[in-house]
């Protein structure tokens, strides 16, 4: 698995109740920083980027192979992850609104 979608696949995990539809709406509620209700990709791209800052230990904007899950893979550029999740943002917006509502938010991306 490439280094960027084993690190997206690693933000899916540890946020498991994207696939419990009951806490959605706190998802939403902690990555709506301007509370209009829905989501921006700049809200969404912000909010799963945590994963990538806690593991940049040197702070350089590139994960090393040594900062990678297991230790394995390519490095990933902070620009080319952020690229990822704007992607993933856009194959969620089912309605192509621009925004994720909670029924986008809780459903996979095509």
């Amino acid at each position: 698995m490439r280094p960027g979608l084993l690190l997206c696949a690693g933000l899916l995990a540890s946020a498991g109740a994207f696939a419990q539809v009951e806490r959605t709406a706190d998802y939403l509620s902690r990555m709506d920083t301007d509370g209009d209700g829905r989501v921006s990709q700049e809200e969404y791209v912000a909010w799963m980027g945590y994963a990538f800052e806690r593991m940049d230990t040197d702070g350089d904007g590139v994960l090393s192979t040594a900062e990678l899950p297991g230790g394995k893979g390519k490095p990933v550029t902070l620009e080319s992850h952020r690229q990822r999740l704007a992607e993933r943002f856009r194959r969620q917006d089912a309605n192509g609104d621009g925004y994720l509502d909670a029924k986008e938010l809780a459903a996979p991306p095509l």
